[in-house]
């Protein structure tokens, strides 16, 4: 694995360990129905951290361990941004891991 796959996948347990921190990490996944969303980022049948947690970090996860092409861009902390804005917990540090993700696209 490369340098910068590896630090990808740092980026995605550091990630994965603030969702923990905010209790914001959840044990069991939504419902099937929830993954067959059309709608960017699952909006509908999923909320912000929901789709972090089952959709993004799972998939890139299975990128970076299977050595899959990777996109071409990532531009997910504006979302992050303006979807975790109105929580109680603390939340710059989470955006800040995800602004970093973002950097390496």
């Amino acid at each position: 694995m490369t340098d910068t796959r590896l630090h990808l996948t740092r980026l995605l347990d550091d990630m994965q360990d603030e969702l923990q921190r905010l209790d914001l990490w959840e044990t069991l996944p939504p419902e099937p129905q929830a993954f067959e969303s059309a709608t960017p980022f699952f909006a509908d049948t999923m909320n912000f951290s929901q789709w972090l947690q089952w959709v993004f970090i799972a998939r890139f996860r299975a990128l970076l361990e299977a050595d899959h092409p990777l996109p071409a861009q990532c531009d997910v902390a504006p979302l992050a941004e303006e979807a975790l804005r109105g929580l109680q917990q603390p939340t710059n540090e989470l955006i800040g891991l995800i602004r970093e993700f973002d950097g390496h696209f």
